[in-house]
């Protein structure tokens, strides 16, 4: 039974009516920048989050980028965040000609570690960036702690994780900032990219608004120099239609973790495959991504096999940042965060989209089970 890493055919055939219904709409109103639309999004989401304020913009990269620009910071500045995460964490940082700096992750959540954040403030730290991998929170009140006492900004990287709780408090409620990925594989997806900033902080959106559309306001008048970070409005419509579903999607994800959880126990590889753990903190899980772990060797061998069977699966991330090329500069060497390489060396992503059947987790299972030693 071939098993797809995501389904959003099957996602998308549940909700078609309201999503053509809600693009044609749009296009007779022919409001595609900016709009009613977007403003619905963004207060819809900046209640979903908890906090007072969203500004739609154009991508979940955008959205980090765009609050270190409007934080000021640039060349000489460094900021915090883990080397195991997406590129687009680290990235922005760059693109502003500020410095990141890594600190080791957690080897238990994969999210960064509040122990080793601390020892890499220098006077030229301006921010924290830690990243709710795979759908949980990162440890957020020792990192605030940090932060306040350093006087740091702290920009939460949620872009896997709407709607995650750190001890009942949703992600990106927390931090100065919370920035939020819509691409389609998200587990609130557009039909392209798209993205949004939320804050707490009403003065912090209008710099951000003014910061997404060059800097503008007035038209034509520029105190600031921003970018072009629009959300456009054939995506919110979409985005407002699937928000409806995202709950139900996500006590689905949740209900295919505990069938995994269930199904590897009762496999004569229990002792051998790794679990995800749900974190003391974390009051909800929203699973994002399923992640095992498979003995020191087994991973290459494994996923090969798994691909050959047609069950989809993938490696989240295979290279940690400081070991990436790009980031050759910094000075970073094999070994210096030992959690983020064996993590990049031994895990593995699992199918878990919410239309993912139990047969299907079945046969992901138990191919994993013929594929290693018993």
């Amino acid at each position: 039974m071939p098993v797809p890493l995501l389904d959003l055919k099957a996602q998308y055939a549940a909700i078609r009516e309201d999503v053509r219904r809600a693009i044609d709409e749009a296009c007779d109103a022919q409001a595609l920048i900016g709009g009613p639309k977007i403003t619905d999004l963004e207060q819809k989401v900046a209640a979903y989050c908890g906090v007072s304020s969203a500004c739609g913009v154009s991508s979940g990269t955008d959205a980090l980028l765009l609050c270190l620009m409007v934080a000021g910071i640039g060349p000489g500045d460094e900021v915090i965040t883990t080397p195991f995460t997406f590129f687009a964490t680290a990235g922005v940082i760059h693109r502003v000609g500020a410095r990141p700096v890594f600190a080791d992750i957690d080897p238990v959540t994969y999210n960064l570690d509040p122990a080793g954040v601390e020892a890499r403030i220098t006077l030229r730290t301006r921010a924290i960036i830690p990243v709710h991998l795979y759908g949980q929170s990162a440890d957020m009140d020792p990192i605030l702690a940090v932060a306040r006492k350093h006087g740091l900004l702290v920009i939460e990287d949620a872009a896997q994780a709407i709607g995650a709780e750190y001890k009942d408090r949703r992600v990106c409620s927390l931090g100065e900032y919370g920035c939020l990925s819509f691409y389609p594989s998200k587990n609130l997806g557009a039909f392209g990219d798209a993205g949004m900033v939320v804050t707490r902080d009403p003065g912090r959106l209008e710099a951000l608004a003014r910061s997404r559309n060059h800097g503008m306001a007035p038209n034509y008048y520029h105190a600031v120099v921003g970018g072009n970070f629009r959300l456009d409005a054939l995506q919110a419509v979409v985005l407002l239609v699937k928000l409806r579903h995202l709950d139900d999607w996500t006590r689905r994800r949740q209900a295919n973790a505990a069938c995994y959880r269930e199904l590897f126990s009762a496999s004569r590889v229990a002792g051998l495959v790794g679990l995800p753990t749900q974190a003391r903190w974390t009051t909800r899980h929203v699973q994002n991504q399923f992640v095992i772990r498979l003995p020191a060797g087994r991973r290459q061998a494994v996923w090969d096999g798994l691909k050959a069977a047609g069950i989809g699966c993938n490696v989240y991330y295979p290279v940690p940042l400081h070991l990436q090329e790009c980031f050759a500069y910094l000075g970073y060497r094999q070994g210096d965060f030992p959690a983020s390489e064996e993590a990049a060396r031994e895990t593995l992503a699992l199918p878990i989209y919410p239309e993912l059947t139990a047969d299907q987790q079945r046969t992901v299972v138990d191919a994993i089970t013929s594929l290693l030693p018993g």
